[in-house]
């Protein structure tokens, strides 16, 4: 949702920034790779119980991903490689992330512990959902719970740790909806009749003006 509606404006805010690291001689791939070994810490810091501490790695580790794409544009070196790269790195991180608030909720025992690991197999979904839907022409963005906010409110439930449980709840309660929506949004898209080919009408036009020319022709020569 934030996505969505913020991505261009965010974007456009950031180009002059980017076109400045660009020429810092910084790449768009030092900038993934550096968010990535930023989700690593992040993790860490989870899991050993250093919460407030993860904040502000929380909030340093989304720096570099959301500069990255503006270093790629200013500098003109955005391709199929790089998104592929920021594409993976982000999961990575989802899982680096997650990983350290199970880390974190084992010293709880019991089956909390699950939680994190639900939440990370649903999210994967969304963002599985929107990668193929895309190979296939289609588009599945949106949702109610994409994954700037599911950063934003993991960011919460670390700040308040006494929410992180209700928190994670409610997350998986809206990624999951997030994944019916783009499910739905999907196969709408897949079941309307295809568009006909702009080339095909045209050459329907041309076939169909062709046999009226020819009619008129042939009554015309009927009549004289």
């Amino acid at each position: 949702m934030i996505d969505e509606r913020l991505r261009g404006n965010v974007e456009r805010r950031l180009r002059p920034v980017g076109a400045r690291a660009g020429k810092g001689r910084l790449k768009a791939d030092h900038l993934t790779l550096l968010g990535l070994v930023m989700a690593v810490a992040t993790a860490v810091a989870i899991g050993t119980g250093a919460l407030n501490a993860a904040v502000l790695l929380l909030v340093l580790t989304a720096v570099p991903d959301a500069l990255d794409g503006a270093v790629a544009k200013a500098t003109g070196t955005a391709s199929p490689r790089g998104s592929f790269f920021d594409s993976v790195a982000d999961r990575m991180s989802d899982a680096l992330l997650l990983g350290g608030v199970a880390w974190y909720l084992a010293g709880d025992g019991g089956h909390i512990v699950l939680l994190p690991m639900a939440l990370l197999a649903v999210s994967m979904l969304v963002s599985y959902q929107r990668a193929k839907a895309e190979s296939l022409g289609f588009t599945a963005k949106g949702g109610i719970m994409e994954r700037a906010e599911r950063l934003i409110a993991l960011g919460l439930g670390l700040l308040f740790d006494f929410l992180l449980v209700p928190v994670l709840w409610v997350m998986l309660a809206l990624t999951t909806f997030t994944a019916v929506q783009r499910f739905v949004k999907v196969w709408r898209q897949a079941s309307a009749p295809p568009a006909e080919p702009l080339a095909d009408r045209w050459r329907r036009r041309r076939v169909a003006r062709r046999s009226t020319s020819s009619w008129r022709l042939r009554t015309r020569t009927r009549r004289a």
